[in-house]
């Protein structure tokens, strides 16, 4: 017996579209690792440079894009603002975001001041710290807090409010403050009266997994293939002398 591929258009129609979509989606996931290995090597060559004393020009949140900075001024205590959903391990609790005025200027900084954990009470804030007066804060810049899923329209924005998502510009037209268009990281570590964490989360985390995710869509691409050359094969009759 001997054994002959047969083509059956169906069949490879199917396989080839299955392997094109997996070749495709594995090349995706690896364009992602790339790009956040490339970030996370951006972040570290950023936090190994001197901190920059952070003036009240407004500047470019790309520009300073995880760059350790010192800022001179006071906490507007008046304009808290918690952002829900944050877990800190397995415990559920806000960032606490509070505007910060650099000394000498009208100008603003959105400051993502740490972690506070939620209360047993659902509607009961966390309790928490504001140093007054003028004081010299340290922290890193980054473009955004991070995105949870938000169901809903957002309430009313206004000092107190628990809201999923935020950004300096929401403060900014619902304050009247003028505002840098970035936010801070507080790094400081924080004190017995801040009753907060400030352990923040590498946003370039999760390399590993998109490159586990490639290598699936690539191993589904090749099974597809080899699905079709198997099950192609056909029986028929031998050479004989």
């Amino acid at each position: 017996m001997r054994f002959a591929l047969r083509f059956r258009p169906i069949p490879f129609i199917a396989a080839l579209i299955v392997a094109i979509i997996g070749i495709l989606l594995g090349n995706w996931q690896q364009e992602r690792a790339a790009y956040k290995s490339a970030l996370q090597q951006r972040q570290l060559a950023r936090a190994a440079e001197a901190p920059l004393e952070l003036g009240p020009a407004l500047a470019s949140a790309e520009a300073l894009a995880f760059r350790r900075v010192r800022l001179r001024g006071e906490f507007v205590a008046t304009w808290p603002v918690f952002l829900a959903n944050r877990p800190m391990g397995t415990a559920s609790g806000f960032y606490l975001a509070m505007p910060f005025r650099i000394a000498g200027s009208d100008t603003h900084v959105l400051v993502l001041r740490g972690w506070l954990p939620r209360q047993a009470e659902f509607d009961k804030l966390p309790p928490y710290a504001t140093p007054a007066g003028p004081l010299l804060l340290e922290g890193k810049v980054v473009a955004s807090s991070g995105r949870v899923m938000e169901l809903g329209a957002a309430p009313p924005l206004a000092p107190g409010a628990q809201v999923q998502n935020l950004t300096p510009q929401q403060v900014a037209a619902a304050s009247g403050l003028q505002l840098q268009p970035f936010l801070v990281q507080q790094t400081a570590p924080a004190t017995p009266n801040d009753r907060m964490a400030r352990d923040w989360p590498v946003p370039s985390a999760g390399i590993d997994k998109h490159r586990g995710y490639a290598f699936q869509w690539y191993a589904l691409a090749a099974l597809a293939v080899l699905f079709y050359v198997i099950t192609g094969f056909r029986r028929g009759p031998g050479k004989t002398d």
